[in-house]
């Protein structure tokens, strides 16, 4: 992350928050115009910064109530063995995460579904069909007490004339508009 200045890591944060926020709302906020800041978003894209915009479902409204982690054990660990796994993970349309874990377990997958009904079907005849299966260890999800998905940057600080907080720059907070020159 050494090639981005704290414009670049503000852009980004705003539009983590909110991928429909303008041009114009982000260099207001910014204190810059429209163009500096679209030139800086379309190098954020091609240099792989941003990889996708999504909208953010919920998950209630369009009947997928029911969030597992199932926790999956292969017997075999070779780098084959390994991979097939992980490709056949991820092609599952249940499975919106997948990661390949240290300890016991080998992969940890997030599965969304309607219900426990849909849970056994995708594990009996997802999972299970799979070769090289050793255990599975499914925890459901009872409360959601945090559903982030925008990840903490760390912003260098900025050198100021004063250290009360009330007189930093809006650079300094993406989401507070910046003070008109006068």
């Amino acid at each position: 992350m050494t090639d981005l200045d704290i414009i670049d890591l503000r852009i980004l944060d705003l539009l983590q928050h909110d991928a429909r926020v303008t041009t114009k709302e982000i260099g207001d906020k910014l204190g810059l115009t429209i163009t500096p800041i679209s030139i800086r978003i379309r190098r954020l894209e091609e240099t792989g910064y941003i990889r996708r915009y999504v909208a953010i479902l919920d998950k209630e409204k369009i009947g997928k109530k029911q969030i597992a982690f199932t926790m999956v054990q292969l017997l075999e660990h070779s780098q084959a063995a390994l991979a097939a796994f992980e490709q056949a993970s991820v092609k599952f349309r249940e499975v919106m995460e997948s990661y390949r874990l240290t300890g016991k377990f080998d992969f940890i997958l997030k599965v969304a579904v309607r219900d426990l009904q849909e849970y056994n079907n995708f594990l009996t005849d997802r999972i299970a069909s799979q070769p090289n299966i050793g255990a599975v260890q499914t925890s459901f999800v009872l409360w959601e007490g945090k559903v982030d998905t925008a990840y903490p940057l760390d912003f260098p600080t900025i050198p100021s004339k004063t250290t009360t907080p009330s007189r930093r720059s809006s650079i300094t907070d993406p989401r507070k508009p910046a003070k008109k020159k006068r």
